[in-house]
């Protein structure tokens, strides 16, 4: 169980997850699982996968096997890199891809969002893509982190607050999340921040950590939108 969201406003898409694990009853806080981050970086994109907790070990050992990264930046990209996905996750993972008899096509077993300089984006279990306009989200606190996100869309000052509001509110409702969260901010192509995707990447190849706690809701979000991931 986990929440994860992507949000775009003002230039900017972010991707944001909440770093609870859970084993049956256990809840395993990030103050005890060294690698508790659920975000996996694909070249200038950042996916939050949701289902078993192997999810984010399968998505990097998948990537590290490409040559040359995909691009995900629009529908038809997205939908090439999950095929191509499905087809390891039967052959090298072992994935039980039934879901149910009715299926008409073999299930990943967990949804995906996808936050890169083409936009924001989700996937389905049976490899449907959406493209999405403001926000969405997926997991068990799903529902509290849309609601939260959809009642402060019009106060939000950049798309990290947005985001960083939806996992902290699911958290504090959704037995399954728990903070404290991770995310990631990237500039849009076509807007005024595309020029500081260079800086993005570069500090993305660095290798810093950004996870980090965040003030309460409510308060001050001076100097969020500083053109880097975050």
């Amino acid at each position: 169980m986990t929440t994860v969201v992507v949000t775009k406003k003002a230039g900017f898409a972010c991707i944001a997850a909440d770093t609870l694990a859970t084993y049956g009853d256990m809840r395993e806080s990030a103050d005890l699982i060294a690698n508790s981050d659920k975000l996996v970086r694909l070249g200038d994109s950042w996916l939050a996968p949701t289902g078993p907790a192997s999810a984010q070990l399968v998505l990097r050992h998948f990537i590290a096997s490409y040559e040359e990264l995909p691009v995900l930046e629009d529908i038809d990209g997205i939908f090439d890199f999950l095929t191509q996905f499905q087809r390891a996750l039967r052959d090298e993972y072992f994935v039980q891809g039934r879901e149910d008899s009715g299926d008409d096509f073999e299930s990943m077993r967990m949804e995906l969002l996808v936050a890169s300089p083409g936009g924001i984006f989700g996937a389905y279990p049976q490899r449907s893509v959406q493209e999405f306009t403001r926000f969405y989200a997926f997991g068990s606190g799903a529902e509290y982190a849309m609601g939260a996100m959809q009642a402060s869309w019009e106060t939000a000052v950049s798309a990290e607050e947005l985001a960083r509001i939806g996992v902290e509110t699911a958290a504090k409702f959704d037995v399954g999340s728990g903070l404290p969260l991770s995310l990631r901010t990237i500039p849009q192509r076509g807007t005024a921040a595309e020029p500081q995707l260079f800086a993005h990447r570069f500090d993305a190849d660095a290798g810093v950590d950004r996870r980090r706690e965040f003030p309460p809701l409510g308060a001050s979000v001076k100097g969020l939108q500083r053109g880097q991931d975050s």
